[in-house]
């Protein structure tokens, strides 16, 4: 296949047809550059002469301009038996004049993936199927890697413009994952409706009351780029939920925790044991079920204001769990920005040291997928600069390799995500992503890093032996009981916990100089992780 490129008319401007000209080259297309500013007459006539199957052409100066030269152009066009595709791109206001004169076969503003170039040229010319979207997260992943896939929440108070936005999403093909995000009514009491009460109306979140309403969702969600569907599980009758979503929406995966839905956060009923017990039960169907698993327990605990240790910590526990219950494809959630004041240093120090110490728990069974997202609480009330705060925390978490982006509404801190804002979120992240793709700098020899990332993981190793020594089966990280144990006595400690049934609440924490650091409840003084154990008298 053949293409020939040029600029037309007075434009000199290169850098989007030497663009397209590149992503042809790259999907085996040979190409020609003509030149800029080409005659058109002299253009018409190396149509005719070479005969093409495509033709690229751009203009990007005055839009009434571009309608004279359009006109010419069909004019030329007329006096040779021309089979060339056309293509044309150019400014938005020049592409409108362009779509108006129908003379083209494809018309791109610059806002469109690569994919989508494509696929609208191999179409057109009949040598390529239309693109098919893997209907699973791991060939999904595969697919794009190392571009990584966009999730996006979502759930409007209302069923029916939740099921419009998901279509008008989809359609827009910048989302790959689209986690539907239940109220708290249909969470807690979808399958016991006789317990809602007055306390959960109003919590947010679409309102699922049957099983066909996530079927109606999963539909309207079968176009544009056919994004993958996920939903939030509920806080009761877990496997349940699960049975129901893989046969309404496909679930892509299920993110089950280990410590919460219970006792311990209010979103349950449950004593501690049982809902660990529950839940590990839970991330075991999925996994005989072959679908991944994600566990967030890691940021709950830093969201209720812990240690960095302690965060470090649950996240060993959670995908030792997610191993040691046969979970083939785990996802760890990074959440950036936690809490907001700390440090891009430190944060990423943190997260390297998450990643170091679950990393050692992979092998040939069990893969660990990265997935990374800004902090609930760190983006402005402010809409312009919470999206500087959103494209910052991209640009950080970009240093893990992510396989995902789970990308959160810059409206996040005043308002519910509106498909609007779920589009243009995402498309300042694909912006920030398509940069950092680019390289970032070095920051693997970073001395304050690496310090920071080495002492977490010492003081993180200090809590799990710590845990271990308080089951003598060896088991500890999997037993229901000694995990509630280590709740109840404080090695697992949050200072939001206090009042929540068995943890003490007791820890204090406080961000200097960047970094999160523990304090001596009484004289405000930093305390090292060893001798906040110390304290506990185990």
């Amino acid at each position: 296949m053949k293409a020939i490129l040029a600029t037309i008319g007075n434009c000199v401007h290169v850098q989007g047809i030497k663009n397209f000209e590149k992503l042809l080259n790259k999907n085996g297309i040979e190409t020609e550059f003509i030149g800029v500013c080409v005659d058109l007459d002299k253009l018409t006539k190396i149509i005719d002469e070479k005969h093409p199957d495509i033709v690229g052409l751009s203009y990007r100066l005055d839009p009434e301009n571009a309608r004279i030269i359009f006109k010419k152009l069909n004019d030329s066009l007329k006096e040779i038996k021309n089979k060339s595709k056309l293509y044309f791109g150019g400014t938005p206001a020049v592409c409108k004049i362009a779509e108006e004169t129908g003379i083209f076969d494809g018309i791109f503003r610059g806002t469109e993936s690569e994919d989508e170039i494509i696929n609208k040229i191999f179409k057109k010319i009949g040598e390529k199927k239309f693109i098919e979207y893997p209907n699973n997260l791991v060939e999904r992943i595969e697919k794009s890697y190392p571009l990584p896939l966009i999730r996006h929440h979502f759930g409007l108070p209302s069923l029916e413009k939740t099921i419009e936005g998901v279509k008008e999403i989809a359609n827009n093909k910048i989302v790959d994952i689209i986690s539907i995000g239940p109220d708290q009514i249909a969470q807690e009491c979808f399958f016991n409706p006789e317990k809602i009460c007055k306390e959960l109306r109003g919590s947010g979140g679409v309102p699922l009351r049957k099983k066909e309403d996530l079927n109606r969702i999963y539909d309207a969600s079968r176009t544009g780029n056919y994004p993958l569907l996920r939903c939030y599980a509920g806080t009761n009758y877990l496997i349940k939920w699960g049975e129901m979503l893989k046969d309404t929406i496909n679930n892509a995966w299920g993110a089950i925790p280990i410590f919460w839905y219970s006792e311990l956060d209010g979103r349950s009923k449950r004593n501690l044991v049982s809902a660990i017990r529950e839940n590990q039960n839970a991330i075991q169907w999925h996994a005989k079920n072959d679908i991944p698993i994600e566990i967030n327990d890691s940021h709950q605990w830093a969201l209720r204001k812990t240690t960095d240790s302690i965060e470090v910590a649950s996240a060993y526990i959670a995908t030792y769990n997610a191993r040691h219950l046969g979970v083939k494809h785990y996802i760890q959630q990074f959440m950036m920005n936690v809490p907001p004041e700390i440090s891009p240093e430190m944060d990423i120090a943190k997260m390297l040291a998450k990643l170091e110490i679950i990393s050692n728990l992979s092998n040939e069974n069990f893969h660990i997928i990265r997935m990374i997202r800004t902090g609930l609480a760190s983006l402005s009330v402010d809409p312009d600069v919470a999206k500087g705060e959103l494209a910052s925390s991209i640009t950080l978490g970009m240093y893990l390799n992510p396989h995902i982006v789970h990308v959160v509404g810059y409206s996040e801190a005043y308002n519910v995500a509106t498909p609007e804002v779920v589009i243009e979120s995402s498309k300042i992240s694909r912006g920030v992503i398509k940069n950092c793709l680019k390289g970032l700098p070095d920051i693997s020899e970073n001395k304050k890093i690496l310090r920071r990332k080495n002492q977490i993981l010492e003081d993180t190793k200090i809590i799990l032996e710590k845990i271990k020594s308080l089951d003598e089966n060896n088991n500890s990280f999997v037993n229901p009981y000694t995990l509630s144990k280590a709740v109840e006595i404080g090695l697992l400690d949050a200072e939001n916990l206090k009042g929540f049934s068995p943890a003490k609440g007791n820890i204090k924490t406080s961000v200097i100089d960047g970094v999160v650091q523990c304090l001596d409840s009484k004289t405000g003084e930093v305390i090292s992780e060893k001798e906040r154990i110390e304290r506990l008298n185990i």
